[in-house]
């Protein structure tokens, strides 16, 4: 048996704000919305994301969170966060650096430098 990503989901308690941010971060595009309550962003040559309104979203630190990665992570990082995101820490792993942001919505996702 094997499995391929089929969708990101997001649990959201307003989706919309969400999902726009999200397309306009990984260049995608809202291909869907049901009636404010599912979205989904289709991101070009990747996995498309949903984001789905629930009553009450999981508290706290996410159990799974998304890594993102750049070639020039400093500029992403930058541009990530002038857009809405925060920065939660950043980390090394010898010549290995991801940063940890948060999303509008507070969730965190990981974005790193190529690693070759």
């Amino acid at each position: 048996m094997s499995l391929i990503v089929g969708m990101i989901t997001v649990d959201s308690l307003d989706p919309g704000p969400l999902a726009i941010w999200w397309a306009a971060q990984l260049g995608g595009t809202i291909i869907e919305e049901n009636d404010g309550w599912f979205y989904i962003v289709e991101v070009a040559g990747g996995v498309n994301w949903a984001f789905q309104k629930v009553p009450d979203p999981t508290p706290g630190k996410n159990r799974i969170h998304v890594d993102l990665t750049t070639e020039d992570l400093d500029a992403e990082v930058s541009r990530l966060i002038a857009a809405g995101a925060r920065e939660h820490r950043s980390e090394n792993m010898g010549d290995f650096r991801w940063v940890t942001l948060v999303d509008p919505d507070g969730n965190q996702f990981c974005v790193s430098g190529a690693h070759n």
